[in-house]
């Protein structure tokens, strides 16, 4: 993987899958701001996660 692919490379903050080039949903963290990618299997699911800076939990 090229360093700039590295770099647009997100992983689900639920279950932690790499996420480029799927359907999935990247949003900021409503207490913090921090970016948050979720895979869309983890989204159907309505899986909880966490903020890695904060620590909010959403559904």
């Amino acid at each position: 993987m090229s360093e700039s692919e590295q770099r647009h490379a997100h992983q689900c903050v639920s279950c932690g899958i790499n996420i480029s080039g799927m359907s999935a949903a990247t949003f900021d963290c409503p207490e913090c701001g921090h970016e948050i990618s979720r895979c869309s299997k983890c989204r159907k699911q309505s899986n909880l996660y966490e903020c890695p800076d904060c620590g909010f939990m959403g559904p």
